[in-house]
């Protein structure tokens, strides 16, 4: 028996089952699981209230993981309009054949489904980039809208936006960036080539930082006019909430609010819309880890879903310490949902490769 006085809990021991022999493990290993990961997630618990929507999510076995391009992470995705998903490395050398040359920026295709989809390098003079960690430019956002694929880049002080009109094989660079906040910006993603898009905009979200590399308090949101995507002028920030609940915007970056708040924990993140269930689902890798390289091999995320790409935000999934590493970033491939939005497959960057797991999502009736 372990007794913990200060949170009135009491821990019994019964058989080996606080451990699995089978893995290696001991006693304090099944402590450490059974115990102080839950405390962890109840002292430190999630930002906002259960999903009302979404009741649970059941994960596939550890052991069905497919894990492609070792050594590579990021993962920014989208679908499109030729029915392939477009995809961004970083640190590494993609999908086999690697390439010789380790690239801050690699651009590559995703073509069919778990479990057999295959990935396949882009090579491109114009969108690759060199550089190690910080030093080098990465992909934080991909997005096909009418045939054009979209890429945020960050570590360009502070991001930057490149477009491709042949899927991938040239890029046109923007003359300008975002120098204030926006330090890890992605996209908000739809369906194929954005078919599905409830409005007529463009949503791009970041942690509140001049940074990728610093968790901070708070998470904002930018958009523009579909048509106005390449123009600096045509963006604007949102500021908050009205008496109605609706969102109020602002050309000036500097009034910029909000859209999510969890202190210490706003990173990396990637936004995607479950058609089938009318929501946006937002997973947010959790910074903190006890492991010498990070997330990518020990860490928790949350996922949270909305009704609107401006919230009101609620938990699905959250973990301090999930079963095996989440990577520094995760998402929802829209192409990889299912019609009725209750199976999925996230697309993680842990153990540095292309990580896909399968997701089933309990909903309410």
């Amino acid at each position: 028996m372990l007794v913990v006085p200060s949170l009135d809990l009491i821990i019994v021991r019964n058989g080996s089952n606080l451990f699995d022999s089978s893995k290696g493990e001991g006693f304090w290993a099944g402590i450490e699981r059974f115990l102080f990961n839950p405390v962890m997630d109840a002292v430190a618990g999630p930002p906002y209230p259960p999903s009302d929507m979404i009741k649970k999510i059941a994960w596939a076995p550890a052991d069905e993981i497919i894990r492609k391009a070792s050594g590579s992470d990021n993962w920014p995705i989208t679908w499109a309009d030729d029915d392939n998903q477009y995809t961004a490395y970083g640190d590494g050398w993609g999908f086999e054949p690697k390439t010789k040359e380790k690239l801050s920026l690699g651009i590559a295709k995703i073509t069919g489904l778990p479990p057999n989809f295959k990935g396949v390098n882009i090579r491109t003079k114009t969108g690759e980039r060199l550089g190690q960690g910080a030093k080098g430019a990465k992909a934080s956002g991909m997005l096909m809208l009418d045939g054009v694929l979209y890429m945020l880049v960050r570590n360009t002080g502070n991001s930057q936006l490149a477009w491709s009109t042949d899927h991938g094989k040239s890029w046109m660079w923007s003359g300008w960036k975002f120098e204030t906040s926006f330090g890890a910006p992605t996209f908000l993603n739809f369906g194929r080539n954005y078919a599905g898009a409830t409005d007529q905009f463009v949503y791009i979200y970041s942690d509140d930082s001049d940074s990728a590399y610093e968790p901070v308090d708070r998470f904002v949101m930018a958009r523009a006019a579909k048509n106005e995507i390449r123009n600096r002028g045509s963006y604007k920030f949102f500021k908050g909430l009205d008496e109605q609940g609706g969102p109020v915007w602002t050309k000036n970056i500097r009034q910029r609010g909000a859209v999510f708040v969890n202190p210490d924990n706003c990173y990396r993140s990637q936004v995607s819309y479950n058609r089938g269930l009318k929501r946006y689902l937002w997973c947010q890798v959790l910074p903190a880890s006890r492991h010498l390289q990070g997330t990518r091999f020990q860490g928790g995320f949350g996922i949270y879903d909305a009704p609107q790409p401006w919230g009101p935000w609620t938990t699905v999934y959250y973990t301090q310490d999930w079963d095996v590493g989440p990577g520094e970033t995760s998402s929802f491939p829209t192409k990889w949902i299912s019609g009725d939005g209750k199976t999925c497959y996230l697309l993680f960057s842990g153990d540095d490769c292309f990580s896909v797991r399968k997701a089933e999502l309990t909903v309410t009736d």
